[in-house]
């Protein structure tokens, strides 16, 4: 008798132990890059933080540096379900909406003050695109200063013909195109090796991607122009989110409110951090001449243009809320 007790009592446990593991839920959360990148490391404190606050009920796996999907594919890939989450650098969809770029559009938004005022006047019209996609914003950090990099003087933009420059969204492609380069699209994964191997001599990006990709290794100039600050937006699947209980989601909603604090201070924090590391690298990290910076501000105004004409009055709407 006893012995038949033992056995129900065990299964009994092991019945309810096998119900507490079906009990979690495990996202999977693609993300575009390397694991020592601050936008990274934040979204694995937060994916810690959601696992604390509900006890272990959803655990999620942040898959580094394109490992998971492709830059590109993550949006895409979340929106359909093949994962739960993502993080993607959103102006490289601009080609699906203006709306996506106005963070790019050079020399709007140059501070970090700025870029967080852009992005308050661009929320609501930018969530409601991705909502039509079945996507959810959580938060966004953004990239330190946009400079460019290179392998010799840039005195002013004539000096930029010819460069094999590497583009990732429809601005930066359309510089190379405007200063007669050449441009070649690579995604942050894809930059380390594209520089070793000599496909890409010069690029726009912050302080941050050229630590990361080690820059130094194969060009010698970093010029401040302050063109940008771009934005990372984390986003989950509509339908995955709604899926879980009402504590679960308001764990997953808090984590994002601090998670988006925290991100902003750092990449704040960090610009001067990257800018004196390259220089220790060995880098010449410069204003640019009163030349060059006079040539930029001409093309960021045939960029401004452009990207106005696509963005129609949505877009002046956002523009104009953002300059008052």
């Amino acid at each position: 008798m006893f012995r038949r007790s033992l056995i129900l009592a065990t299964a009994l446990a092991a019945s309810l132990l096998g119900g507490a593991a079906d009990a979690q839920t495990r996202w999977n959360l693609a993300a575009a890059y390397a694991a020592n990148n601050f936008h990274t490391e934040n979204l694995v404190e937060f994916a810690r933080d959601v696992e604390k606050a509900t006890g272990g009920k959803l655990a999620i796996t942040v898959h580094a540096n394109a490992s998971l999907f492709k830059a590109p594919e993550i949006k895409r890939a979340v929106a359909t379900g093949q994962a739960q989450m993502g993080e993607v650098l959103l102006s490289i969809h601009e080609n699906e909406n203006p709306l996506f770029g106005i963070d790019v559009v050079p020399f709007l938004a140059t501070s970090f003050p700025e870029a967080k005022k852009l992005w308050e006047v661009s929320k609501a019209p930018v969530s409601k695109a991705l909502e039509a996609q079945g996507l959810m914003v959580l938060y966004t950090v953004a990239w330190p200063p946009q400079g460019i990099y290179a392998k010799k003087d840039l005195n002013s933009v004539a000096d930029m013909r010819g460069l094999k420059w590497r583009a990732y969204n429809l601005g930066t492609t359309r510089i190379a195109q405007i200063v007669g380069a050449q441009p070649l699209t690579i995604q942050a994964a894809e930059l380390p090796q594209a520089l070793a191997t000599g496909v890409v001599d010069s690029f726009i990006s912050s302080g941050a991607t050229g630590y990361d990709s080690k820059v130094w290794e194969s060009l010698t100039h970093h010029y401040e122009t302050n063109a940008w600050l771009p934005k990372n937006v984390v986003f989950v699947n509509r339908a995955a989110f709604n899926g879980l209980d009402a504590a679960t989601r308001d764990a997953v909603l808090k984590a994002a409110a601090e998670a988006e604090v925290r991100g902003w201070r750092i990449a704040e924090e960090k610009t001067q951090w990257y800018l004196k590391e390259l220089a220790a690298k060995g880098m010449k990290v410069l204003p640019p001449s009163a030349q060059l910076k006079a040539d930029l501000a001409k093309v960021g105004e045939q960029l401004t243009a452009d990207w106005m004409a696509k963005a129609g009055a949505e877009g002046k709407a956002v523009v104009d809320a953002f300059k008052k």
